[in-house]
């Protein structure tokens, strides 16, 4: 059996350069974050971009839900991917980090594709029941992942899929010693899902890992 490799951060390099290249807006919103300080956490990876962008092609994806927005680089690369005709609706309860996202989605001409919600998700949620979505992307605050997880699945398609992000956690979900609240909560998510019959899952090491769930 082949043995994984460890990713590092030359690694991770090499492999982003030799990978599909990321458009010029999606550089600058990098580029933005990266002088935020410790927020700049809160932004999905490059790989994550690429598997997003990747995903939603060979999926045929049209409508797609994203919980968490942050400055935007997760839902310009799905707008990206998506088809002249598609649609992203994106939760975000921060005005501030939205009307950046919107002002970088309109810069990068794919605002048309785009509809922000500001507001707290599971209240958006409840408004959407009535939709449905191909994919729903979840990539907010972890206390409510749970229920962001059961109400993606009221709205999705069947077939559908489900992209959870930080389900590994830094790594410290591995790391029986650590109990803190996060990652006790990061792990019975992904024993849940594990469980659950109503989907089939695998999770990647992309990022801070990602499980991809679709709906039975």
């Amino acid at each position: 059996m082949g043995k994984n490799i460890e990713i590092t951060e030359k690694i991770e390099k090499y492999i982003n350069n030799f990978s599909f290249k990321l458009s010029p807006v999606q550089k600058e919103i990098i580029y933005y974050n990266n002088m935020l300080g410790n927020e700049k956490r809160m932004q999905v990876a490059i790989s994550q971009c690429h598997f997003l962008h990747l995903i939603i092609k060979i999926s045929n994806t049209k409508n797609v839900l994203e919980i968490g927005t942050f400055t935007g680089l997760s839902a310009l690369s799905i707008a990206l991917a998506l088809p002249e005709d598609g649609k992203l609706i994106a939760l975000d309860k921060d005005k501030e980090s939205n009307m950046i996202a919107v002002d970088f989605f309109k810069k990068a001409n794919q605002d048309n594709k785009i509809q922000t919600i500001v507001k707290p998700a599971l209240d958006s949620l409840d408004e959407l029941k009535n939709y449905k979505f191909d994919m729903v992307f979840i990539d907010a605050d972890k206390l409510n992942y749970k229920e962001y997880y059961e109400k993606s699945l009221n709205i999705i398609k069947k077939g559908g899929l489900i992209i959870i992000d930080n389900v590994l956690w830094h790594g410290e979900v591995v790391d029986e010693d650590n109990n803190d609240k996060f990652t006790l909560i990061i792990r019975e998510l992904n024993d849940y899902v594990s469980r659950d019959k109503r989907v089939e899952q695998i999770i990647f090491p992309l990022g801070d890992g990602m499980t991809v769930c679709r709906v039975l």
